[in-house]
């Protein structure tokens, strides 16, 4: 019977640093950020990485995010035909004004349970939303949120939804896109299987994300996979580059807090096997500071690590 603690390590040989070679060791980050002559490189970031560090000033807080080094982001705002309550156009200004290009957006529907009856609705949304974010010019049109999905019927129907929203963007010049968090690695099992549950180490069933990869249209649909709720849902990204290549052409590069401290994401390893999947963006993404930081100086150290690291181009 494996434990989680054998499960981790052994993940580790693949995407977990630990004591393990790949993650890079506190010195080696240390001597990489004292590189000052590494050349800029396109590094996107997750506006939602700043919370109201960001939403307290937003002509100054992009400012701030080019002054840092990132040349792409992704928002995480739209709410009512707004982005940050600015209007689209108003907001591209901004954005435009401080140097920074805005490729890609969070956006979520307004219901979590998708059924037969509210299809329409959903779809409603997303066609008001790929109009507004083709008047951004983004590349990429992204739902952070995962819908209810309790067994495979429920499954069945979002595919056909996310199927739907990727048709309503491709119209509109615009990739849609599903971001995992955790949970997607949970599993759904028919009723007849159900008896054959022994433990919780001998899962039966099936995985919910793969429900999601395998019954969307890879026209259609791709996937930004955020790499540590990933390895989080106890599942290895590199394994799913693998399975399912070409369906990740973006990415999250998120770690427990600054990118490169925890030891627990072996990045190197991550992005190898990204490029050779055609990786076309990633975006930064830090949420809990866990050392007194302030948002803007954690998404900085993101940025030295990744423009330091010399298996980013």
């Amino acid at each position: 019977m494996e434990t989680k603690r054998e499960f981790l390590k052994k993940l580790g040989l693949l995407t977990v640093g630990g004591m393990v070679g790949g993650a890079m060791a506190p010195a080696a980050a240390s001597n990489a950020k004292s590189n000052l002559f590494a050349p800029k490189k396109i590094v996107g970031l997750q506006l939602y990485s700043l919370g109201r560090e960001l939403t307290e000033d937003v002509p100054n807080g992009l400012k701030k995010v080019v002054e840092i080094g990132y040349t792409n982001a992704e928002a995480a705002g739209y709410r009512e035909g707004k982005i940050y309550n600015y209007e689209v156009p108003e907001f591209k200004k901004v954005a435009e004004d401080a140097g920074l290009k805005v490729t890609g957006s969070h956006v979520n529907p307004p219901v979590r349970k998708y059924t037969k009856e509210n299809m329409g609705e959903i779809a409603d949304f997303w066609k008001k939303a790929a109009e507004d974010h083709a008047k951004l010019g983004v590349n990429t049109l992204v739902q952070p949120g995962m819908p209810q999905i309790e067994n495979h019927d429920d499954a069945a129907i979002v595919c056909e939804v996310f199927n739907k929203a990727g048709e309503i963007a491709k119209d509109a010049g615009i990739k849609w896109g599903y971001h995992n968090h955790s949970m997607e690695f949970q599993r759904v099992v028919k009723e007849e299987d159900k008896a054959k549950q022994q433990n919780r180490w001998m899962p039966v069933g099936d995985v919910i994300y793969d429900l999601m990869l395998n019954g969307t249209d890879p026209k259609l649909v791709f996937f930004e996979m955020d790499v540590y709720w990933t390895v989080m849902g106890q599942n290895d990204p590199i394994e799913y580059f693998e399975k399912y290549a070409g369906r990740f052409p973006v990415l999250h590069i998120k770690d427990r807090s600054v990118l490169g401290q925890s030891g627990m994401m072996n990045f190197e390893t991550i992005f190898k096997k990204a490029y050779e999947n055609g990786l076309d963006e990633y975006f930064v993404e830090l949420e809990g500071i866990r050392s007194g930081k302030t948002q803007f100086e954690g998404v900085k150290e993101c940025f030295e690590y990744l423009n330091n690291a010399p298996f980013v181009k």
